[in-house]
């Protein structure tokens, strides 16, 4: 590789690390570098310094709600048109752990995100499944800080059972317009709680 790229060692070295931080290459010592077959999650887990800088701009968050709306909105309409009994029996179970949770602020948060979770794995793509859980990490503090605005957990707790009878219907069109009115929800919530409006 020296000879052939025209560079010295430390160059081929520091390569190889970065590409190994990356998940696509695996180097081990005493082995030849070997290339990786990385996953979805790898790939999206070395996106997440960039997004946090993102986050950190006046608009970042605003941006990142947006995203997060035009993807699970998308994801709700594609679960509505291929939801296998299954598939709802699973929405189902996490429906009732996210109402069993009611009052509990840390339960909640997990069963919410339980709930949009089993959305996301419907269609069966990893990448979707990554990049919810991509999403859901980048946005950590939008679920504890809404939550801070009485009535929250209802709120969401209503549109969950909203998004799951739309998905129950096989009615696209109104389980993503469901998704989005709920995030809709969220959001508005998230910035009364940021501004001072508790």
């Amino acid at each position: 590789m020296m000879l052939h790229f025209g560079v010295g060692r430390p160059a081929i070295r520091e390569a190889l690390f970065a590409l190994h931080r990356m998940g696509l290459v695996i180097v081990a010592n005493g082995e030849r570098p070997r290339v990786s077959s990385p996953t979805s999650a790898q790939l999206l887990g070395e996106l997440g310094g960039a997004a946090r800088l993102m986050l950190a701009r006046p608009e970042g968050i605003r941006h990142f709600q947006q995203a997060r709306t035009l993807f699970e909105a998308a994801l709700a309409e594609a679960a509505a048109r291929i939801a296998s009994s299954e598939d709802i029996a699973g929405l189902d179970a996490a429906l009732a752990a996210n109402a069993a949770a009611l009052g509990d602020d840390a339960r909640f948060m997990k069963t919410d995100v339980a709930f949009h979770l089993a959305i996301a794995r419907i269609p069966r793509n990893p990448i979707y499944i990554a990049l919810h859980e991509a999403i859901v990490g980048w946005l950590e503090d939008q679920r504890s800080v809404a939550l801070r605005r009485a009535g929250t957990d209802v709120l969401a707790l209503a549109a969950h059972r909203g998004i799951l009878a739309a998905i129950r219907a096989h009615d696209a069109a109104a389980a993503g317009q469901a998704m989005r009115r709920h995030l809709g929800e969220i959001t508005d919530r998230y910035w009364l709680v940021r501004d001072g409006a508790q």
